[in-house]
């Protein structure tokens, strides 16, 4: 039966075509959806990742008791080697070191007279090594307001905001007067090359960015980092693999109980950002629940107002002797197979186009020219597991219901109507 009604939904067109349509557009739709929100909801935690915690961050047992002060003068050491045995172990994941300062940024005159002063939150990151993860993960290239990025060595890029605060200009001269790794007075001269503008009005006040070979030079922290952070080959943060990285970092380095020994923590563990992550959850499960709800009714109603566009042949097969049973159990199985085509027409193609945007994304880098650095510039999507049978909820049995509701009417059919109807 099921070959003879399959061939009858190919071969009749005015039957199923309609039908098919509707529910691959709403199966596509949904696996869209879906997609995109885990992409959506996802970049609120990479975006935690990329400028704080990455997936993985690395630092010395003392640092991380005192975090909050990002204090240097307990930062770890031997970062060259410890860097080589990291991309040995996990060769899959990718690794920074950075190192946050603070101190006073210092504008003279013509004369080299002070001629304005400013506190100022440091960065110190890779910019001028040739590898550019590091710029692209805090969307440099996209965010630069005036000027340009450092190039050579000395450069500093500095807030929009603070760069108008401290009446500074791109090619102009500054001092960072702070304090080195071993509690020493620092000083050292930067050329600004560039203002960016960050998002966030903290990071606006006052904030600088420098390549890492100068922050260590000015910091007297030669082969040393406050932290290491490390990025997961998953797009987003994936909290299995990053606990098989933890359970693998410890039998590695044992903790041995002095300050200076290495520690790790996940993204989950810090800045609270574990209830931010079961909250995004539970917020895009709720979201998706609504959204799939809705599509449910919709294919529903379509299904149910093709069973009853389809009251006259019900009457006629009813008239030249077919069980009500009959007909009824054949529509429902017209439905189902309808809705086995329909669902994987649209999963295929919304996975496709889901696919598109988790590989390319969607960029509106041309509409964020000097926008903040804390947005992303590119939106993606993100296929998880459920995006293979979510449009499968909507996409049939959505149908079915509608359909075995319509049926219904079936039974209503009188056969002494029917002659009536069929002689008008």
């Amino acid at each position: 039966m099921i070959r003879f009604l399959l061939k009858g939904i190919l071969r009749d067109k005015q039957r199923s075509l309609l039908p098919v349509i509707i529910v691959s557009i709403g199966t596509m739709l949904t696996v869209l959806l879906v997609c995109w929100l885990n992409g959506f909801l996802g970049d609120s935690i990479e975006m935690n990742a990329r400028f704080a915690t990455g997936h993985i961050k690395i630092m010395t047992a003392a640092y991380q008791k005192n975090i909050d002060q990002v204090p240097n003068d307990l930062a770890l050491s031997g970062v060259d080697s410890l860097m080589m045995k990291l991309r040995k172990e996990f060769p899959d994941m990718k690794w920074g070191e950075r190192i946050h300062f603070g101190g006073l940024i210092d504008v003279p005159d013509n004369k080299g007279e002070t001629r304005s002063q400013g506190p100022a939150i440091g960065f110190g990151i890779d910019m001028l090594s040739g590898d550019k993860s590091e710029i692209e993960r805090f969307n440099l290239e996209k965010s630069i307001f005036r000027g340009k990025l450092p190039s050579h060595k000395g450069e500093i890029l500095m807030s929009e905001d603070f760069s108008k605060k401290l009446k500074i200009n791109p090619g102009d001269t500054v001092t960072l007067i702070g304090s080195t790794m071993n509690g020493s007075m620092a000083l050292y001269n930067y050329t600004v090359s560039g203002t960016i503008v960050f998002g966030a009005e903290a990071m606006d006040h006052g904030s600088v960015i420098v390549d890492m070979a100068d922050v260590r030079a000015a910091l007297d922290m030669d082969n040393a980092a406050g932290e290491i952070v490390g990025y997961l080959p998953d797009i987003y943060y994936n909290e299995e693999n990053a606990n098989k990285v933890v359970a693998r970092f410890q039998e590695i380095f044992p903790l041995s109980g002095g300050e200076f020994s290495p520690v790790i923590m996940t993204l989950r563990q810090q800045n609270s950002l574990g209830n931010m992550i079961d909250m995004i959850k539970s917020v895009g499960s709720l979201m998706v629940f609504v959204f799939v709800l809705s599509m449910s009714l919709v294919l529903w109603n379509a299904g149910l107002l093709g069973g009853l566009r389809r009251y006259s042949e019900f009457g006629i097969r009813l008239a030249i002797g077919e069980d009500y049973s009959h007909i009824y159990k054949t529509m429902i199985y017209e439905s189902v197979l309808i809705g086995i085509i329909g669902s994987i027409i649209g999963t295929v193609v919304g996975l496709l186009g889901s696919l598109y945007l988790q590989e390319h994304g969607l960029d509106i880098g041309s509409m964020m020219k000097g926008a903040a650095i804390m947005m992303p510039s590119v939106f993606r999507a993100h296929i998880t597991t459920n995006a293979f049978y979510i449009g499968f909820i909507p996409g049939l049995f959505s149908t079915v219901a509608g359909t075995m509701l319509s049926g219904i009417g079936i039974y209503k059919r009188k056969t002494a109507r029917l002659f009536k109807e069929l002689e008008a």
